[in-house]
């Protein structure tokens, strides 16, 4: 069997897509996220059959992960890669009118929730033989400089920076190694509306240029294809023209 990875938020975007792709270089996949339909259909177009695993999960809850792995261990018997990739934000409106329950929905998703992850990521790398394994944690251009009125989305990138290098530096004795890939106006779904017109600094409305996710998806299997004695902490995967050298 070749490696095993669990990909959070993997029913549209950046997570699907990154799915695909290493289903297509032969990895056994557990596809995580909160809508199991969307995550089915992910399943269904990969045409992986018993390779790939359809869960549904909420990384914000602490059971839920613990199922999700604990499943994951029983279908595939260990574990290789985890992207943490699940994510959400808030509206675009000033910081003093968001909710606390806004801010602590961002929080638990994005940083909670990939904690969380990482923390069963760990265990089943550490116990299993041959031990160690590789994290990959999706920190977003918002981990370096933020766009107008994303505070709580910002901030919890700017966290996965940490958390990042906590378990670059943890993970050593046990073989386990952790990068972060940061990307810029990926076009999916969710990003859809760039090409419109997104707010800018000085409060302009101006449409921004995006890439094809799937440059994404190859820099995971990029950074994965390495053997765990080479690592790439940090890269930055983002559309040439897009507004980040000079933004803010």
């Amino acid at each position: 069997m070749g490696k095993v990875a669990i990909v959070t938020g993997a029913g549209s975007g950046i997570g699907r897509q990154t799915a695909l792709a290493l289903l297509r270089e032969g990895y056994s996949v557990t596809l995580a996220g909160r809508r199991v339909e969307r995550l089915e259909a992910v399943a269904e177009e990969s045409g992986a059959g018993p390779r790939v695993r359809a869960l549904q999960a909420d990384v914000s809850d602490a059971e839920s992960v613990t199922a999700l792995f604990h499943k994951t261990a029983r279908a595939f018997g260990r574990l290789d890669l985890l992207f943490n990739n699940a994510g959400t934000g808030t509206p675009p409106i000033p910081m003093e009118d968001l909710t606390l329950e806004q801010w602590q929905r961002v929080v638990d998703v994005n940083l909670t929730g990939a904690f969380l992850c990482a923390q069963h990521a760990i265990r089943m790398m550490k116990s299993q033989d041959p031990k160690g394994g590789r994290i990959i944690n999706n920190g977003s251009i918002s981990a370096h400089v933020p766009r107008p009125h994303s505070a709580p989305y910002t901030s919890t990138k700017h966290g996965m920076t940490g958390l990042t290098r906590s378990i670059a530096l943890d993970g050593r004795e046990h073989n386990i190694v952790c990068g972060q890939i940061d990307i810029g106006n990926a076009l999916t779904r969710m990003t859809a509306r760039m090409s419109e017109g997104m707010p800018q600094p000085d409060g302009s409305i101006k449409p921004e240029p995006t890439m094809d996710v799937e440059n994404v998806a190859q820099a995971v299997v990029y950074m994965d294809s390495l053997p765990l004695d080479a690592n790439v902490p940090f890269i930055t995967v983002m559309a040439s023209a897009m507004p980040f050298f000079g933004r803010g």
